[in-house]
């Protein structure tokens, strides 16, 4: 088997294809879930702590250069160490929000699985060698 007939094999298994799928969604729905977080949720969390944007807490680890205005942006472009706590906020409320939803719809495909009725199996189909030793045992006795 070709090394081309291989990979063709691989990727239309529908397992890869499933995988493909599901990437593709989860990126769109963590930018969904990155505008929820920076758009909706940290403003009001802001409001609430006093603070209107999150982005732009940090601490400056080293001595600011003169002519350097005191902000994230140009902190980092003037190489100076700040540690920006604000962004990692931000990311850290982001992900316990995405993995709630995940969990959630992990919870209820769960129970959608659990309601399904299995059909009800199909005998399986008895051996061959239990049918021969069967035949068998019926002709044994069957003798006088």
């Amino acid at each position: 088997m070709s090394i081309l007939s291989e990979f063709k094999e691989f990727a239309v298994k529908g397992n890869v294809i499933d995988l493909a799928v599901g990437v593709i969604i989860g990126a769109a729905f963590g930018k969904i879930v990155d505008s929820l977080v920076a758009d909706i949720i940290m403003p009001l969390v802001g409001l609430v702590f006093g603070k209107l944007d999150f982005s732009n807490l940090y601490v400056t680890l080293g001595t600011v250069p003169p002519g350097v205005t005191n902000t994230l942006a140009e902190l980092k472009k003037a190489g100076v160490p700040v540690l920006a706590y604000g962004n990692f906020i931000t990311i850290a409320v982001n992900f316990v929000i995405l993995a709630f939803i995940i969990f959630i719809m992990v919870k209820q495909i769960n129970k959608l699985r659990k309601t399904e009725e299995a059909a009800p199996a199909a005998p399986a189909a008895t051996p061959e060698d239990i049918m021969l030793l069967r035949e068998i045992r019926d002709s044994l006795k069957q003798r006088p």
